[in-house]
């Protein structure tokens, strides 16, 4: 019998919404001279969290595993193709686009932050530069693919992904939820991330 089960662990989804938060004021304070050090420390923050993800990946619960949404890129384009014919399959965690847009994410999150920290300290020139800047513009176009993607797949099955992403509950049979939630783990992720802003920022 369907019923509301978790899906999404608090550290998975603390990851999301820091990240989101994270990119969004980096990417708004990039030509700012005013704001340089919220930009550099939002740059930290983000390629802490997803060090933490790549992690997260091989021993996180369930959904968060990298195992459970590998896919061939034949499935990733038939999946693209069905919904165009709005007949996609319904997935309880990341379907195969939505996987794409995940290991996109978190390669250009890594070059983007890693080519900062390059710029930072002087290293490679203005080509570093320029790589920084690209790639970071490559993935706000990445995100926004994934969002169009996200309302697409929540208006054809009927459901909401954003607010799973916020409850991590989805409709599914018990034996298909994850046990437990590991809040404490998202609640260091979040303290860590506020005392290395308070730290770098005094």
């Amino acid at each position: 019998m369907s019923q509301k089960i978790l899906i999404w662990d608090v550290p998975t989804r603390v990851f999301h919404w820091l990240l989101v938060g994270s990119f969004a004021g980096a990417f708004y304070t990039a030509d700012s001279e005013r704001y340089r050090d919220i930009h550099v420390i939002l740059g930290y923050i983000s390629l802490g969290l997803i060090a933490f993800r790549v992690m997260w990946g091989f021993v996180g619960t369930r959904y968060a595993q990298f195992r459970t949404f590998f896919f061939k890129p034949s499935e990733v384009i038939a999946y693209v193709m069905s919904l165009t014919q709005r007949n996609a399959k319904q997935y309880l965690g990341h379907n195969p686009a939505g996987s794409v847009a995940i290991w996109l994410l978190v390669l250009s999150g890594t070059v983007s932050g890693v080519t900062g920290v390059m710029a930072l300290q002087d290293v490679g020139g203005d080509i570093v530069i320029e790589w920084h800047d690209l790639v970071s513009e490559a993935m706000l176009a990445i995100v926004a693919v994934h969002v169009l993607g996200v309302i697409a797949s929540s208006m054809m099955h009927h459901e909401n992904l954003v607010r799973s992403m916020v409850t991590g509950y989805k409709v599914g049979t018990p034996k298909q939820g994850i046990a437990y939630s590991y809040s404490w783990l998202g609640i260091a992720i979040v303290v860590a991330a506020a005392a290395f802003w308070l730290v770098y920022s005094a």
